[in-house]
């Protein structure tokens, strides 16, 4: 789980991965014989038993930089992943967080990461966390921020990524009654299935060899904790 990927002064909160980093994070998958993907393609080959040596990678929020940066990288990888835009700040700016806003990519940004095949996700619209929140705003969230990915894109997103991983039974149903085929949180003890998929945060800190461990701990809590991970 991917935020941003850029060069930045002030990141409280741990966010950000420079390209010099994301690309010998990408290297060390490469040399293990893993490839990267979009969490759609992981999905479809875990249903067809096809998925050894997938990783899934994702980018949420929608950084500009993102596309500046990381797609080029995953390209020269021939890797791929899923972008998770919220559909009501497009070309606009993080303000739900602290500090100096960082720019979200515009339409032409989106279009980019699209045509490059890799996979455009629903984040919501105005990143808020939906454990909880009334049924006006979760349908806002869900299912009004897919119909204007889908204005945008010519089809509908088939991935959904939960705010801040905020969700409940309630979210869940929404996810899949708005049409997802599948939704991602953050890492859970618990499996609950296709519109919870976990992942995990993968930061600056994090060197070739973390990731390589980082992996084997997280295939091993796949095992425990049942087949819905990605």
């Amino acid at each position: 789980m991917y935020h941003s990927v850029g060069v930045r002064s002030h990141d409280p909160n741990n966010l950000v991965v420079t390209p010099d980093r994301f690309e010998e994070q990408m290297a060390a998958l490469k040399r293990r014989g893993l490839r990267g993907v979009s969490v759609a393609e992981l999905v479809a080959a875990r249903a067809a038993g096809s998925a050894r040596g997938l990783v899934g990678l994702t980018f949420d929020d929608g950084y500009t930089d993102v596309v500046e940066n990381a797609l080029p990288i995953l390209q020269s990888f021939g890797f791929s992943g899923t972008f998770y835009i919220l559909a009501g700040r497009i070309g606009g700016a993080n303000e739900w967080d602290e500090g100096t806003p960082w720019p979200l990519v515009d339409e032409a940004g989106i279009r980019r990461w699209a045509d490059a095949g890799f996979e455009v996700g629903s984040h919501g619209m105005m990143h808020v966390a939906l454990a909880g929140v009334e049924p006006d705003v979760l349908r806002r969230e869900v299912a009004d921020s897919r119909e204007k990915l889908a204005g945008l894109l010519g089809k509908p997103p088939s991935g959904y990524c939960y705010a801040y991983g905020s969700m409940d039974a309630a979210a869940r149903s929404a996810v899949a009654e708005a049409g997802y085929d599948h939704a991602t949180a953050v890492i859970s003890r618990v499996s609950l299935g296709p519109y919870a998929l976990p992942r995990i945060w993968i930061g600056q800190v994090h060197t070739s060899k973390h990731i390589l461990k980082m992996l084997y701990t997280y295939r091993l809590h796949r095992r425990i904790s049942g087949r819905h991970a990605l």
